[in-house]
C-alpha cells in the first residue's frame, strides 16, 4: 500500500499568511512501476463504480422528482428544493478539498471521503418528510464532491504519465456521462420495488460497494505541502456562500418566477456581495486561494466560453428533452429503450474521442461533436404531439455521442496549462471547470426553462386568438370533445364550456410542444455558430504558419 512520505509534526497545521513564503513540498517519490493490464482494469472499473455512485445519487432524484412529490407530500416547487440543496455545497466543495488533499495527504482524504458518503447515504433511509430530505440532500451534496475527484484519480492511476491527460482523462469524462441514462433505465424497476426508499437503498448499496475499493486499492500519493493559510478559510467561506446562493437562485428562480418572490432577489444580492468581497480579499494576496488574474486571462476566458457552450448544448438531452417527454405524458418506463440507446451512444462517442486524443487530430472531436449535436437538436425541433421515443432514437443518439466527444480535448488543454504553471494552479483550473459545469449547468437549465415558458405563453396567445365558436371548425371540435359529457350535462351552455376547457388543454399542450421545438432549434443554432467559429479558428491557425513560410521560401530562393 502506498503511503505519503514522512512528515514533520507541523506539516498538518494551517500556515499563517506570510506573503514571501512559498509552500514547501516534501520530496517527490519516484514514479510508480507501470501497472499490469489486469490491475489497470481493476482501477478503471473502480473509477466507473465511484462515478456511478456519485452520479446516480444525484440523477436518481432528478429522474424521479415528480414521482417523489406524492411520497413527500410536496408541490413541484417544493420538491425542487432537493436539487437546490444538493447542488449548493457541491458547486464549491472540490475547491476546498483540493488544498485539504495536498496538505493532509491523499490517503486520509480518500478514506474519510468515502466514509462520509456512506454515512450520508445511510441518512437517506431515515428521511420522512420534505424538511428532513432537504437536510440530507445538502449533506449528500457535500459528501459527493470528493467522490467525483476520486473517480478521476482512479482512472488516471491506471495509465502511465504520457497517457493520463489523453486516454485517462477522456475515459474519466466519458464515465461522467453514463449516470444520467442509467438512472432513467433502472428507475422504473426500483420504484416498483419500494418507491423512493428503494432509490435511496440502491444509492446506499453502491456506497457500501465503493467503501472497500478505496481501502484496498491505494492511489499514488502526490507530494504534500503546507498550502492552507488562514485567509484561505475566509475566502472559501465567501466563495461557498456566493456559489451556494447563486445555485439556489438559478435552480428555483424559474419555478417561483424571477420577479415574483422577494427572497430570490435577496439570494442574488447575497451571492454578488459574497463573491465581490472574496475578490476584494484575494486580489492583494501574494498567495491567494484563487489566482483571479490567471483565471480571467484571455486563454482561460476562451476555455470558459467553450465549457459554457458545452453545458448549453448538452442540456438539450439532460434537461430539455427530458422535460419534453414529461410534457407528452411519457414516464420512465416508456423511455427505457431510448435511454439504453443513449447510453450506448455515449460509450461509443467517448471511445471515438479517446482514439482521437492519441492522434494529432484532436480538434476533429470538437467538429464532430458540434455537427452531431446540431443535427440531433434540429431533428428534435420537428417534434409534434404524436412524437414518441421511437422517432427520437437517432437524434438523441447523435446528441449523446456528440456530448461525450466535446469535453475531453478542452479539459486536456486546461489541465496541461495549469500543470505547466505548477500544481497549486490546479485549484484555479478547478474554479473554472466547476463554475462552468455545476453553475453553468443550472444557468443553462434556467435559461432554457425560462425560454420555454416565455415561448409557451407566446404560442398560447397566438393559438387562442383563433378559438372562437363562430369558426365552424372550432365549433365542430368543441362539439366532439363535449360529446362524452352529453349524457350527464343537459345544459347547452355548460356543455360548450366543458368542450372549450378540454380544447384549451389541448391548446396548452400544443403551445408547450412548439415552445420546446423552439428551444431545440436555439440549441441547434448555437451549435452551428460554435462550429463556424471553431472552423474559422482552425483555418486561422493553419494559415499563419503557411503565410509565414511563403516569404521565408522567397528569401531563400
Amino acid at each position: 500500500m502506498n503511503t505519503a512520505a514522512p512528515s514533520s509534526a507541523n506539516d498538518n497545521r494551517i500556515a499563517p499568511e506570510t506573503p514571501a513564503a512559498e509552500p514547501v513540498l516534501q520530496p517527490i517519490q519516484p514514479p510508480p512501476e507501470p501497472m499490469s493490464p489486469a490491475r489497470a482494469a481493476i482501477y478503471m472499473a473502480s473509477s466507473l463504480l465511484l462515478f456511478l455512485t456519485q452520479g446516480l445519487g444525484m440523477n436518481l432524484l432528478n429522474a424521479n422528482i415528480y414521482q417523489l412529490q406524492g411520497s413527500l407530500s410536496a408541490t413541484t416547487s417544493e420538491i425542487a428544493w432537493l436539487s437546490a440543496a444538493y447542488i449548493a455545497p457541491y458547486a464549491s466543495m472540490s475547491i476546498a478539498l483540493f488544498k485539504i488533499r495536498m496538505q493532509y495527504g491523499l490517503r486520509r482524504f480518500a478514506e474519510l471521503s468515502i466514509v462520509c458518503f456512506v454515512l450520508a447515504s445511510v441518512l437517506n433511509l431515515f428521511v420522512s418528510d420534505l424538511h428532513s430530505a432537504t437536510v440530507v440532500r445538502f449533506l449528500s451534496g457535500m459528501a459527493a464532491a470528493p467522490l467525483s475527484t476520486l473517480g478521476f484519480l482512479y482512472m488516471l492511476e491506471a495509465f502511465p504519465a504520457a497517457r493520463k491527460l489523453s486516454v485517462g482523462l477522456s475515459l474519466a469524462l466519458m464515465n461522467t456521462t453514463l449516470s444520467a441514462p442509467i438512472a432513467r433505465i433502472i428507475s422504473p424497476p426500483l420504484m416498483d420495488l419500494g418507491g423512493w426508499q428503494a432509490l435511496y437503498t440502491f444509492e446506499m448499496g453502491l456506497a457500501l460497494m465503493a467503501l472497500p475499493v478505496v481501502y484496498l486499492l491505494p492511489l499514488t500519493p502526490p507530494p504534500r505541502a503546507n498550502v492552507i493559510q488562514k485567509m484561505d478559510i475566509l475566502s472559501y467561506l465567501l466563495l461557498a456562500t456566493g456559489f451556494g446562493c447563486l445555485a439556489v437562485f438559478l435552480t428555483l428562480g424559474r419555478l417561483y418566477w424571477w420577479f415574483e418572490v422577494p427572497w430570490l432577489g435577496m439570494l442574488l444580492a447575497g451571492s454578488i456581495a459574497a463573491l465581490t468581497l472574496m475578490v476584494a480579499l484575494e486580489l492583494p494576496r501574494k498567495m491567494p486561494l484563487i489566482d483571479l488574474r490567471w483565471v480571467f486571462s484571455r486563454e482561460n476566458m476562451h476555455m470558459a466560453g467553450i465549457l459554457l457552450l458545452f453545458r448549453v448544448v448538452s442540456s438539450e438531452q439532460t434537461t430539455t428533452a427530458a422535460n419534453f417527454y414529461m410534457q407528452l405524458g411519457l414516464l420512465n418506463d416508456q423511455t427505457q429503450s431510448m435511454y439504453a440507446i443513449i447510453l450506448m451512444a455515449s460509450i461509443a462517442g467517448g471511445l471515438v474521442c479517446t482514439v482521437l486524443m492519441l492522434t494529432r487530430y484532436v480538434e476533429t472531436a470538437h467538429v464532430l461533436a458540434l455537427v452531431l449535436i446540431a443535427t440531433g437538436a434540429f431533428l428534435d425541433s420537428q417534434s409534434t404531439s404524436l412524437t414518441r421515443p421511437e422517432q427520437m432514437y437517432l437524434s438523441q443518439a447523435m446528441v449523446a455521442a456528440g456530448a461525450a466527444m466535446f469535453l475531453p480535448p478542452v479539459m486536456s488543454k486546461g489541465f496541461a496549462a495549469a500543470l505547466a504553471k505548477g500544481a497549486p494552479f490546479l485549484v484555479n483550473f478547478l474554479v473554472i471547470f466547476l463554475f462552468t459545469q455545476s453553475i453553468g449547468a443550472i444557468v443553462a437549465q434556467a435559461a432554457l426553462g425560462t425560454f420555454v415558458t416565455l415561448r409557451e405563453k407566446f404560442h398560447s396567445n397566438v393559438l387562442v386568438e383563433h378559438i372562437v365558436l363562430t369558426n365552424p371548425f372550432v365549433a365542430q371540435r368543441v362539439s366532439q370533445l363535449s360529446g362524452s359529457y352529453g349524457k350527464v350535462i343537459t345544459d347547452k351552455s355548460l356543455l360548450n364550456a366543458e368542450g372549450l376547457q378540454l380544447l384549451g388543454q389541448q391548446v396548452t399542450r400544443e403551445a408547450n410542444i412548439l415552445a420546446y421545438n423552439d428551444a431545440f432549434l436555439v440549441i441547434a443554432i448555437a451549435c452551428a455558430i460554435g462550429l463556424v467559429l471553431l472552423l474559422g479558428h482552425l483555418a486561422w491557425r493553419w494559415l499563419i504558419p503557411h503565410t509565414a513560410a511563403v516569404p521565408a521560401a522567397a528569401a531563400q530562393s
